[in-house]
């Protein structure tokens, strides 16, 4: 041995660790994308909501488009899935509707975060085909379910024979994206569930 010759062996490390909280930074793009919209976001917006520089972003959302997804994804599961639950849970098609409706009210005008529904809302002035109709696709498949439900009830007797269900559907489609723009153009969640309130009224029954 070489007198002096205490080298020992280093071991490199494969990359930088992550300086921040994924999930953290994750929800600071879910409430800049329901707030701004897809095309209203930059990369800078989001790296300045986010506390992330764009080399992090990138490498751990991948590009815009990539993280938006993703956003929609947790959106969906955290804040708009009321509508799947009253669906699942009540047991007729107005039952879930009318839920439906009063939890939108709640949902859209809850305070501390954009009010709305980030799935109505984020695609307006897009200009990626592909996003507007990611999200159009979304949106119609919520309709779809309504549909499916309503069609059962008229299967089933809770609803008159004949029906149109996808024109009945269609139109609680219709209310709920309505009480989302009403939402953000400042309406309370009481004005929004007499809105419900006079949207159920209409209702067939049997």
């Amino acid at each position: 041995m070489v007198d002096g010759d205490d080298t020992k062996t280093k071991v490199r490390p494969r990359g930088r660790p992550r300086s921040f909280d994924r999930e953290t930074a994750l929800e600071k793009a879910v409430m800049a994308f329901w707030e701004h919209g897809y095309e209203g976001t930059s990369v800078s917006d989001l790296t300045r909501v986010m506390g992330i520089g764009a080399p992090s972003l990138y490498a751990a959302f991948g590009d815009k488009r990539a993280l938006f997804e993703e956003v929609v994804g947790v959106y969906g599961a955290r804040y708009g899935s009321f509508g799947d639950r009253a669906l699942a849970e009540e047991p007729t098609a107005r039952a879930a509707v009318a839920r439906m409706l009063r939890e939108a009210a709640a949902e859209y005008t809850a305070p501390g975060r954009p009010h709305g529904c980030l799935v109505i809302h984020a695609a307006t002035h897009c200009a990626s085909p592909e996003v507007e109709e990611s999200l159009r696709d979304r949106r119609n498949a919520n309709i779809a379910a309504i549909e499916r439900r309503i069609t059962a009830d008229v299967a089933a007797g809770e609803l008159p024979a004949g029906l149109d269900a996808a024109a009945l559907a269609r139109h609680t489609g219709a209310i709920i994206q309505g009480m989302s723009q009403q939402a953000r153009d400042g309406a309370s969640r009481e004005e929004l569930e007499a809105l419900a309130e006079i949207a159920m009224a209409i209702w067939p029954r049997t």
